[in-house]
């Protein structure tokens, strides 16, 4: 019987080593089973949250070509934790008489996926919630609840056990330089697209290293990005002011807006610019 093997991580704590580990103990078990391996499918360090990854998506294709007739992976949620997804990805096998199984749950059934799917589901839920406490945490004590904006370096340092410590940030000087020349420009009437010219002119690097834009400029007011309706710039944190959905059909997350009483503002004096 031919059988394709399907091994994926996703967390920056997982390594490659998770794929090698995954791969040996599914192929053991397939030789067991009398199986032939002909074809192994990886993710690294992809998110089991959606199927747009390149080696499930080529898994699905060759499903639909006959090329094996089991699915055997380490657990349902190495194949994918969204509850929709799973239940597409059971759908799609069966429709081209590929069983899927795994050594966690063995041969899935259609009670396997509506139960997993929930547990996933409400795995994923949990840990957003848990990641935007946190976040939120963070912000009340005047750090960042994430990413980085354009005019500060992230500060890299550890708790007593060793731990990285989330969330501080220090103003780079020479970025902060040009932030303080794009509002004195915009400031005596030069358009954003002008600024912009000219900055490319002397090679001065935009936001992630590529050319200005005008758009970087300017940004959007409601949104508050760009170098200009960044209110860090004046000590003033911003966070929560959107949230990210993710689009069911392409599976790219969009944002939406929340409501300004949902918004957390911080004092930051220390970051003005």
């Amino acid at each position: 019987m031919k059988v394709a093997i399907y091994a994926r991580y996703s967390s920056d704590n997982q390594r490659d080593a998770s794929i090698a580990d995954q791969l040996r103990v599914c192929r053991v078990h397939a030789e067991k089973q009398g199986w032939q391996v002909v074809e192994e499918y990886t993710d690294h360090a992809i998110s089991g949250a959606s199927l747009l990854r390149p080696g499930i998506q080529a898994l699905i294709s060759d499903a639909t070509r006959g090329r094996f007739r089991y699915v055997l992976a380490e657990a349902m949620d190495r194949l994918s934790r969204d509850q929709e997804d799973i239940a597409g990805l059971f759908k799609r096998m069966a429709y081209s008489d590929v069983k899927i199984v795994t050594l966690s749950e063995g041969e899935v059934t259609h009670l396997h996926v509506g139960l997993n799917g929930t547990m996933n589901a409400l795995f994923l839920k949990d840990l957003a919630d848990k990641t935007r406490r946190g976040q939120r945490g963070r912000v009340e004590l005047g750090k960042s609840g994430g990413g980085n904006a354009y005019g500060y370096d992230v500060v890299k340092k550890f708790d007593g056990n060793g731990e990285p410590v989330r969330g501080d940030r220090t103003i780079n000087e020479f970025q902060a330089n040009v932030i303080r020349r794009i509002f004195r420009d915009y400031a005596a009437g030069k358009s954003a697209k002008r600024i912009a010219f000219e900055l490319n002119k002397e090679t001065i690097p935009a936001p992630g290293g590529g050319d200005w834009g005008f758009s970087t400029i300017n940004g959007n007011p409601k949104r508050g990005n760009g170098i200009l309706n960044n209110e860090m710039y004046v000590g003033k944190l911003i966070w929560n002011r959107q949230r990210f959905i993710k689009d069911p059909d392409t599976g790219k997350r969009q944002a939406r807006m929340n409501p300004e009483a949902e918004w957390i503002t911080q004092d930051v004096p220390e970051l003005r610019v």
